[in-house]
This record gives C-alpha cells, structure tokens and sequence, in this order.
C-alpha cells in the first residue's frame, strides 16, 4: 500500500498536472510577443486551473457533490489546455512531438481525475 495522503500536493494527479503546468510555462515563454495576451495567457491559465480546481476538490471532500462537481472543473480546464495545444502545434509554436506527449499526458491526468470522480466515496468523509 501507498504513502499516506496528507495534502493534495501528495496526489499523483496533481503532481503530474502541475509538472505540466510548468513545462508549458517554460514553453510559452518563447511563443512570439503577439500571442501574450491571447494563447500565452489562455494556456497558462487553463494549465495552472487544473490544479487549483483539483486543490478546491481536495479541501472540499466533506461534500462529495462539491467534491465532484470541482474534479468536473478539473477536467474541463485540462480539456481546454489540450484544444490550447492543438492551437500552439497548428501554430508551429511547438512540433507533433510535443503535442503528442502533452496530449498523453493530460489524456492520463484525465483519465485519473475521471476515476477520483467514479470513486468520489473513497476520497470524501463526512464529520456526522
């Protein structure tokens, strides 16, 4: 059996989605100056959302609708990264490898989050 899960940042999930938070951080900062304001920014947001939606879940599991209802937002703003990405490849911002692995990436984080949602019993408590 695993470690013990003392904080949300303890969760594969939110490990893997903030190393990729991170590394499209670091790779939009060589998208050209006319896309801060639209792609730069709209990508980083819906990345960086990810886990904050994930954080809000995880504070709110004496709720499971809440606590389902915020893992839904989780993944909607992953969907959103990946259709960012499929901009940034049709851009030439970023090659097919990358978008390639970004998209594996969040197809398992997805996939993750899906089943913390299916399970929501197991993760949520309830102080009665």
């Amino acid at each position: 059996m695993g470690e013990k899960i003392k904080s949300v940042r303890d969760l594969e999930v939110y490990k893997l989605a903030f190393h990729c938070a991170m590394e499209i951080f670091q790779i939009t900062k060589t998208f050209p100056p006319e896309e801060k304001y639209s792609l730069t920014d709209q990508i980083r947001r819906s990345s960086r959302s990810v886990c904050s939606n994930l954080a809000e879940s995880w504070r709110k599991r004496r709720y499971k609708a809440v606590f389902k209802n915020k893992l839904t937002d989780a993944m909607q703003e992953a969907s959103e990264t990946q259709t960012w990405l499929e901009f940034c490849c049709a851009c030439n911002y970023i090659d097919k490898a990358t978008f390639e692995k970004f998209h594996s990436e969040y197809e398992r984080l997805l996939a993750m989050l899906n089943t913390m949602d299916k399970k929501a019993e197991t993760f949520c408590f309830s102080t009665s």
